[in-house]
This record gives structure tokens, sequence and C-alpha cells, in this order.
């Protein structure tokens, strides 16, 4: 199962079900998909949240859904996934992956898709591509960490704890698992209090989409631009509407 919902109309939080850990077959792979079709199509979406139950985050592939498929259909599973993971990095919002406990293979790929990651004490990682005789993660780790701290993970694929990940700079916090959510729930709600088209314009030049030059001009003509300069010199809060 994959549950959509919205504790606020400017949050999106999307919720891995399918115990015990959270793997994606192709049918919950196309749930995730729509998921995040909705949050592109709702404007009031100012940012989303992606995390797991059952005290998982994403264990990736079903590997027993894998057993049945020859080796074309497999690399095309395989594709498939990684497919996937790209949709949810070009995603229009910012994402944050809040992780609590395992989060190997194919879900250390999905979480590094995400935008931030938040991690819980308890949560476990691992690439672990290396010990199925397959490759993952390596473009999107190596990117956020360096090669240096990445590749011993990668080619190991031994797991490593919260804080590794914190310490290697894969994790931007780590909180109790009991507080996970409630860490990733504020962060998003100050996301969502800045101006939504500044903070679309921010992710595609941080991802590598976009540069600040090609952004400035149509940003400096936005209402929002003109509201916050009007709130400073009133000293007020600003109050964004995304136009």
């Amino acid at each position: 199962m994959i549950h959509l919902s919205y504790p606020q109309p400017t949050i999106a939080l999307i919720e891995l079900d399918t115990a015990p850990a959270n793997v994606l077959a192709m049918a919950e792979r196309a749930r995730l998909l729509d998921a995040f079709a909705q949050i592109e199509a709702d404007k009031a979406v100012r940012v989303a949240i992606l995390t797991g139950r059952n005290g998982a985050f994403c264990t990736g592939d079903d590997l027993a859904e894998s057993l049945s498929r020859d080796v074309e259909t497999q690399s095309a599973a395989i594709l498939h996934f990684l497919a996937m993971c790209d949709t949810v990095a070009a995603c229009r919002v910012p994402v944050i992956a809040a992780v609590d406990g395992w989060c190997i293979g194919g879900g250390l790929e999905l979480a590094l898709a995400a935008d931030i990651r938040l991690a819980s004490e308890r949560a476990s990682f691992a690439c672990s591509a290396v010990r199925m005789g397959l490759t993952a993660s390596a473009g999107r780790l190596t990117t956020l960490i360096g090669a240096s701290r990445a590749k011993p993970h990668l080619l190991t694929g031994a797991p490593f704890d919260a804080a590794r990940a914190l310490a290697d700079g894969m994790a931007a916090e780590v909180h109790p698992a009991e507080g996970l959510l409630e860490a990733a729930l504020a962060m998003a709600k100050l996301i969502a209090s800045r101006a939504p088209l500044a903070i679309e314009a921010t992710k595609r030049v941080a991802s590598g989409v976009s540069t600040t030059e090609a952004e400035t001009p149509d940003l400096a003509a936005t209402a929002d631009h003109a509201e916050a300069r009007a709130a400073f010199i009133a000293k007020r809060p600003a109050v964004f509407e995304g136009r």
C-alpha cells in the first residue's frame, strides 16, 4: 500500500506500507508514481515527505516477484525502478525522506533521490547492489558525498548506521525514531512558509538543471518578491502566494 495524505494543504505525506520491509513490487511502484503525479498536479503543495511504515523505509525491489522474471524482464524492471527514482528526484517541490529502519539497495536509491534525508537513530543503510550482482547508487551517492566517502559503501555493500550517514553528509539530521516524523514535518512547514516559486527555482539550481542567472529575472518580477520587500520594510511576516 501507498498512503498519500496532507498534514496541511501545503504538505504532502507519502508512506510506504508493505510489511515487513516496504519492498516495491511493480504494482506498488505504480501507486508511488501516481502519488507523485498527484503532488505535481496540486499547486497548493509546496513540499513532500516520503517515509515508510513497519519500522523500515524501503528495501528496494520485491525479490520474490523478481524470481518469476526472465533476464529481459528483470533488466527492464531494474531500469523501471531507476526511472521511478528519477521521477522522485525531478518532483516540482522539495522531497524530504524520513528514514527509519532499513534503507538498503533500491530503497537507498529512493532515499538518495530525495532532496533532504532525515534519519532515525535506528536507521540502517546499505549499498547492497554489489551483493546482488548489480550496481546502484554509485551515481547519486558519489555526487552527494564525494567518491572517497562513497566508494567504501558502494564497493563493500556493508551496512552502516545513522551516525555514519550523518558524518558522511548523506543524512542532514538524526532523530529518535519516535520524533522522526515530527522533525520532518517541522522542516516541511518551514520550507512551505517560504516563497514557493523561489523554493522550486532553488531546487532546480541546486539539482543542476538550471542556473541562478536563468531563474533570477522571473523571480524578481513575482508578486512574492514584492511582498517580501514590503514585509521587510513593514517589519511583518511575509505572506507568499506563489505568484
